[in-house]
């Protein structure tokens, strides 16, 4: 591989996410919406704070408060790097950085391909499928952990390779370590990587002659791993302790007891225990996790498997199948299956299986012209094809891959709409200060994160529970304005949805288009 041939794949890793970021005008998404949101504090001094709540899992009672207390905060760092560096607090300016991590994902993917075949060919078809990654397409440069993972998780695998090449180096340990911070910092699952660092000293000290040398090396190399994840991790680590008083922020523990999705946003979220789980009874929570089981094995066909790539993907894995990156990429993917399928089913399912399968991709770029190599190594024996037929095949595979990209691009975009039940919240704003609200005051809406961009206002997420959970919440965080949408309408508010004349506490404003404005009133 030469330098000419990283650049290309650079630079079409660059053009193909700008190219799509012309119709991508905003966040597009709640998670997006919310790395956003927490880049534009803290690039204008304002910290790791929220003047909005996109759920109460972390006991917050007021605003504004502590940032990142459920997901972790480097998206919102990145962005807040591309605000600081441009002077602008928009939304091009926040994904800056981002084009570059996408940018550079495709190179990284054809450098860990290389490091498998050491054929240049196949690394460049590699880093194409990188380029042309179809449902990642149109999430890799935008203000979430997409990108970050991709281009971590294949250095990963890169530095892996180092320590099977030239294992005494120290310095390859630091890095992996390092690695597994950055990915931790990015998703609370990276720590997955820092076990799988841990279980990797050990694969390696197997190669030492005795029992004593063994132990000696997996100490060592461990607390070289270990250190360089806790330079990345420290600060954060120290922050919770002052803020939270534990090392980890407390938002995610209470996933774990969730009856539904939609209980993510419970209020008061001491309702989620060990016993409400246990009341859901045995029946409906395998229910749940098999639910989850058929999402996730479709997830991992078509987003992580690319679809029609998955065949020439499972055919690479048996081929190296001995190749110790193989086997850590398979551990960590069955950990990760695991996880988001038994313990976070909704989380899972509903898109956490994608975000954290996303370090893997490069693995698997990799994996699916090697898995074709085999198919057609074989075929030929039996007397099938040629080296012509190899290209033309090779040449398919990516094609297929554009094909299929564009696609879902176009299906992402246009057909379903880049933003997802376009919020008109700069409508509902101008709505809500002809009828008489402050700019101190706070409203209830289902995308707290979102209304914020859109209005500077604080807001708090729609809370699950019914009516007077939604006066519970009012009362707590003086927010004394109710915005319905359609799509926020879960039982038993729904009557309220409907019904004009109102209920207890909820005075009818008005409507604007299709979401239903209400005033509450504390009795």
């Amino acid at each position: 591989m030469t330098f000419r041939n990283y650049f290309f794949l650079f630079f079409l890793g660059l053009a193909i996410p700008f190219g799509i970021a012309q119709f991508q005008p905003n966040p597009g998404y709640l998670d997006s919406d919310y790395y956003f949101a927490g880049g534009i504090q803290l690039a204008m001094g304002r910290g790791f704070t929220e003047p909005y709540l996109w759920n109460y899992l972390d006991g917050a009672t007021s605003l504004p408060h502590p940032s990142h207390s459920y997901w972790m905060p480097l998206a919102s760092i990145v962005s807040a790097l591309g605000m600081w560096l441009t002077g602008e607090i928009t939304y091009p300016s926040a994904r800056s950085f981002f084009f570059i991590i996408a940018a550079l994902v495709p190179p990284v993917t054809a450098g860990l391909a290389y490091s498998f075949s050491r054929k240049r060919e196949l690394a460049i078809a590699s880093g194409l499928l990188a380029v042309f990654s179809v449902y990642n397409a149109p999430f890799v440069a935008v203000t979430d952990n997409f990108g970050l993972f991709m281009l971590f998780g294949g250095l990963y695998f890169i530095v892996a390779t180092k320590l099977i090449e030239d294992s005494p180096r120290a310095r390859y340990w630091i890095i992996l370590g390092l690695l597994a911070g950055l990915m931790t910092l990015s998703r609370s699952d990276g720590l997955l990587w820092l076990a799988l660092a841990f279980l990797f000293t050990i694969w390696r000290a197997k190669e030492a002659s005795t029992r004593k040398i063994q132990l000696i090396t997996i100490t060592r190399n461990s607390f070289l791993a270990l250190l360089g994840f806790l330079l990345i991790m420290s600060p954060w680590y120290l922050r919770n302790l002052t803020v939270f008083g534990t090392l980890m922020a407390p938002g995610g523990s209470r996933a774990l007891w969730l009856g539904s999705y939609d209980q993510t946003f419970i209020f008061p979220p001491s309702l989620l225990n060990f016993d409400s789980f246990l009341a859901l009874g045995w029946k409906k929570i395998m229910a749940d996790r098999l639910a989850a089981l058929g999402s996730n094995i479709l997830s991992a066909f078509a987003a992580h498997g690319g679809i029609l790539l998955f065949p020439f993907i499972i055919a690479g894995v048996i081929s190296f199948r001995k190749d110790e990156r193989l086997r850590l990429a398979g551990l960590a993917f069955s950990v990760l299956f695991i996880v988001m399928t038994f313990i976070f089913p909704f989380a899972g399912s509903r898109g956490a299986f994608f975000h954290a399968g996303a370090a893997l991709q490069p693995m698997w770029w990799t994996l699916a012209p090697l898995g074709l190599e085999a198919i057609l190594a074989s075929l030929r024996k039996r007397g099938w094809g040629n080296d012509q037929a190899r290209v033309i095949f090779r040449s398919a595979l990516i094609m297929i891959a554009m094909i299929l990209t564009v696609y879902v691009v176009y299906l992402r975009l246009f057909d379903l709409g880049w933003k997802e039940n376009l919020e008109n919240y700069s409508e509902v704003e101008q709505f809500l200060v002809k009828n008489g609200i402050e700019s101190t005051d706070i409203v209830i809406v289902r995308n707290a994160p979102g209304y914020y961009l859109q209005t500077n206002r604080s807001a708090v997420s729609f809370p699950y529970g019914g009516e007077q959970s939604i006066l519970d919440v009012s009362k707590q965080f003086g927010a004394y304005y109710l915005v319905v949408e359609p799509e926020a309408r879960r039982e038993p508010i729904d009557n309220s949805y409907q019904d004009t004349n109102g209920i207890l506490g909820f005075v009818y404003l008005g409507d604007v288009d299709d979401t239903r404005i209400y005033k509450i009133e504390i009795k």
